[in-house]
């Protein structure tokens, strides 16, 4: 079952502090620049960024990962409009072993990677559910909208699981190439009810 940590609010930016987050098997910490050693030795492998958007480096940069959290990831949780975590074992808690993020934007919401020895264990979907029920009940966002590469089966089944539909396709690019990509979305409503069925 998941435990949705409360959101805290900073009285000094009247903005959303991302909170600390975890589901049975995960603890979900705030994404910090002291995660960059981590992230760099296990992100950059071909099966887990091929099908990240092409805004990914590839080859990757040995400092790949200190520049996208200073660069990017810190700057946009510091305006309040993007959550990060890593992703890590409740047992052990000082290894990272994945990263899912949330961007209040209109075409895509929530994005996510997990270390290649983790794949298959359904902990991305745990994480994702965590998240989800951030998105809408911390956040109060009406809709999830997602969208991904096609051949990305993982990351579909995720979405199916979840009881999202399939509302466009298209085509994008990734660090593989221009794909065929597909958007699936659910609204608050329809995430709450779903939850409330299989209680």
């Amino acid at each position: 079952m998941i435990r949705a940590s409360r959101a805290i609010r900073c009285d000094c930016y009247h903005r959303l502090v991302t909170p600390e987050g975890q589901t049975a098997r995960l603890l979900l910490r705030p994404l910090a620049l002291d995660d960059a050693a981590q992230i760099q030795q296990i992100f950059p492998h071909w099966e887990i960024v091929r099908h990240l958007r092409n805004t990914v480096p590839w080859p990757y940069p040995p400092d790949g990962a200190h520049r996208y959290i200073e660069d990017v990831a810190l700057p946009a949780i510091a305006r309040g409009n993007e959550w990060h975590w890593t992703l890590r074992f409740l047992s052990d808690p000082d290894r990272i072993i994945g990263y899912i993020a949330l961007v209040n934007s209109d075409g895509h919401n929530r994005g996510f990677w997990l270390a290649l020895p983790f794949h298959g264990l359904g902990l991305m979907s745990e994480a994702a559910a965590w998240a989800t029920d951030f998105w809408f009940d911390a956040l109060g966002q009406p809709l999830l909208r997602v969208s991904k590469a096609a051949a990305n089966l993982g990351s579909r089944r995720i979405s199916e699981k979840h009881g999202m539909r399939l509302v466009s396709t298209g085509e994008q690019d990734y660090v593989s190439g221009r794909l065929p990509s597909e958007t699936w979305e659910i609204t608050a409503e329809e995430w709450r009810a779903r939850k409330a069925t299989h209680a």
